[in-house]
């Protein structure tokens, strides 16, 4: 300011006190120039809790979309569940997850910092971090819960949901996610990084949908098929949803909030790429990440319907569904870095992944409701791959600023670096969550806190669980009762009669 001053002074030599007027002149330059950075700050901040929103409206999605793939008499649980995972994962990844995932200074395995949200808000961790991160912490959990779907004690739930918000997420998402993970592209400029290139997962193909993904997994190994899966002679039996209703609602509202998922991910918005006033921004990556997620997510239903027609000789929209979502999992990662073109090859190859490995989980009589594991967990390990392949230099750069001649795609011809680390991001992924969720999954399994009873599960937890069924059915008149009376409604006053009426 004090050069600024006397530059202004010799253009006001004729004024009585030409240095506190140029005094005067730059304290407003300075004034309006903080008063544009605090714009900044609150563009950015919107931007941030707008996409937390987003992303916590994929919870009533996924709310949605398990309720219509399972029967009926457990709907009331798995909604349950779903509300468990909000509330649980709100408590225990303030308590302990955010520390873990992004408490810093730390080590490169786990971070040690902000527990409770201690010291914060400072520089770069303010509170709509923290609520954006929280919903993704509990998104993974949520994926894990439609893989045990129909036969597991509420009690499981509430322990491996605490577990996995708490700790094994976090861990996870600090090695790629903070400054000084491990194997993070983003890791501080006074670190190395992995294979001179980092992983990039911008959004989580592996940090949240492969951990999820690899939870279900485990824990669908150990409780084992639902009852009546697979026939005496081993032929699979399809289970169908209740209702493709509230699959397709659940799907369309997933796919909504993967607009905050994906293009939230960048954090802030306000940000040049190039000389000011041009369109080279961040506002444009915005843009373009939301173009390839929703051409991933297109390709991939469409390639999945034509596909299951072949095998099946039906249009089925509970496929397109997974389809779509499948594509939405592996486009995750590299987004923000590949050509809309890419995302179409994204798209087409994670419909056979997915595809694929459903065939497989029925030749091995794994049972997923769901298909979380093979959606979010396949699906997420080929978009791992895929980033590896097709990540463009110029949105490396941009996205990942500071490291010249870091490596990019196999295909775009930056070399075998950026694949190497994926690979090495994927073992990691399934070594550390089969580390840590199998051996609790084992546990609970061994004390008879896994899985219900036989005559439960036959029964539904709705109506033993849950005190009664989501659905009642009676017959328009109420003076009639000749049909069926769920359990739930006995005892219920029905207007216009005067007490419950018992069949």
């Amino acid at each position: 300011m004090s050069t600024c001053s006397a530059d202004l002074a010799a253009y006001l030599t004729g004024a009585g006190n030409a240095t506190g007027a140029a005094s005067l002149i730059c304290s407003q330059f300075d004034s309006v120039s903080n008063q544009f950075i605090d714009t900044g700050y609150a563009i950015d901040s919107t931007y941030l809790l707008f996409s937390a929103y987003l992303v916590f409206a994929m919870q009533l999605g996924f709310a949605m979309l398990c309720a219509g793939s399972v029967r009926a008499k457990n709907t009331m649980n798995i909604m349950l569940t779903n509300v468990l995972d909000a509330c649980a994962g709100a408590l225990f990844y303030y308590l302990f997850g955010f520390a873990f995932a992004f408490g810093t200074p730390s080590n490169a395995f786990i971070g040690k910092q902000f527990f409770g949200l201690k010291k914060l808000p400072e520089t770069g961790f303010d509170y709509p971090f923290f609520l954006y991160q929280w919903a993704f912490a509990i998104a993974a959990a949520g994926i894990t819960s439609g893989s045990i779907a129909e036969r597991t004690q509420f009690v499981a739930y509430l322990i491996y949901s605490a577990f996995l918000t708490g700790f094994v997420y976090p861990v996870v998402s600090h090695w790629f996610w903070a400054a000084d993970g491990w194997a993070g592209a983003a890791r501080g400029l006074n670190h190395s990084v992995l294979f001179k290139s980092g992983v990039i997962d911008f959004a989580g193909s592996g940090v949240v949908h492969m951990v999820g993904g690899i939870a279900g997994l485990w824990g669908a190994l150990i409780e084992g098929p639902r009852i009546g899966r697979f026939d005496h002679v081993g032929r699979s039996v399809a289970l169908r949803g209740h209702s493709a209703s509230l699959v397709v609602l659940g799907t369309f509202l997933l796919w909504f909030g993967w607009y905050g998922f994906n293009p939230g991910s960048f954090n802030i918005i306000d940000k040049s790429y190039g000389p000011s006033g041009s369109i080279n921004g961040q506002w444009s990556a915005v843009g373009r990440t939301a173009v390839t997620t929703t051409l991933a997510g297109s390709v991939a239903g469409l390639t999945t319907l034509f596909g299951k027609r072949l095998q099946t000789g039906h249009w089925n929209v509970i496929d397109v569904c997974n389809g779509l979502l499948g594509g939405f999992a592996a486009i995750t990662s590299g987004c923000s870095v590949v050509d809309p073109w890419a995302a179409i090859i994204c798209g087409f190859v994670s419909a056979w992944v997915l595809i694929g490995g459903n065939a497989l989980a029925a030749k091995l009589k794994f049972d997923d409701p769901l298909e979380a594991t093979q959606l979010h967990g396949g699906c997420g390990a080929w978009g791992i791959i895929f980033t590896a392949l097709f990540a463009r230099e110029k949105y490396v750069n941009q996205v990942f600023p500071g490291r010249p001649g870091r490596p990019y795609g196999l295909f775009m011809g930056g070399g075998g670096r950026l694949l190497g680390a994926h690979i090495v991001a994927i073992l990691a992924i399934i070594g550390w969550v089969s580390a840590t969720m199998a051996p609790l999954f084992l546990l609970l399994h061994k004390l008879g806190l896994l899985r219900i009873s036989a005559e439960e599960e036959l029964a539904g937890m709705d109506t033993t669980r849950h005190g009664g069924a989501a659905y009642v059915y009676t017959d328009e008149d109420p003076g009639k009762r000749d049909g069926f009376m769920l359990r739930s409604a006995q005892g219920r006053v029905e207007p216009g009669e005067s007490t419950p009426t018992q069949v």
